[in-house]
């Protein structure tokens, strides 16, 4: 019984936590939409909390309560990161950067923590598809994508991996503290006993 509560218990939390990651392709100068969206349909916005973070680190855009919160927003996103207010009623807390360049190339985290859900958005920058220069660039690109496709896919298989092997071995932890527990009520029965 014990072990089935921490199994299920552990398991729920490791789903919730789960996220597939999106990828998403725009071109230098260009505008994206980095999507992010809730599963729960009883979010209030001003309960619920979004942080964007690009590659782990840098704050592209934070919403707290509902409001903005960008005294903390990196310099590269000023005036380049908006939300869209319209659709955040909804639960939908997806951005839009404008004026895209290389360095905006990279993994881009949408943490709510409300729901203590976790999307991660691959956006790849291509360079601009105007001239005849670009679009020998662009038969390139698909073959470094595919590379990065494949990184992706291996760091996704990984992680899964992780999950399994740390949900087999929770039942075992489980099962050596309740027969230790076990052990100890009964020595100290078997103590009071000849007491």
């Amino acid at each position: 019984m014990v072990i089935g509560c921490c199994f299920i218990c552990v398991f729920a939390v490791l789903i919730n936590k789960v996220s597939l990651q999106v990828t998403v392709k725009a071109v230098i100068g260009g505008s994206v939409l980095l999507p992010c969206s809730s599963t729960e349909h009883d979010l209030k916005p001003q309960d619920t909390d979004v942080h964007w973070r690009h590659n782990g680190s840098k704050l592209v855009y934070d919403i707290v309560k509902g409001e903005d919160s960008l005294q903390l927003q990196h310099p590269l996103y000023k005036n380049r990161a908006e939300r869209l207010p319209d659709v955040y009623e909804r639960g939908n807390f997806s951005i839009k950067l404008n004026n895209l360049t290389h360095t905006d190339a990279g993994k881009y985290t949408c943490i709510i923590t409300h729901s203590s859900e976790l999307q991660t958005v691959l956006l790849i920058i291509n360079e601009s598809t105007a001239g005849k220069e670009s679009k020998s660039t662009d038969h390139e690109n698909p073959e470094d994508e595919t590379g990065s496709d494949s990184v992706e896919t291996s760091l996704n298989w990984l992680f899964i991996l992780l999950i399994v092997l740390s949900i087999s071995i929770l039942p075992i932890g489980c099962l050596i503290v309740y027969y230790c527990r076990r052990e100890k009520k009964q020595a100290l029965s078997f103590s009071s006993v000849l007491t």
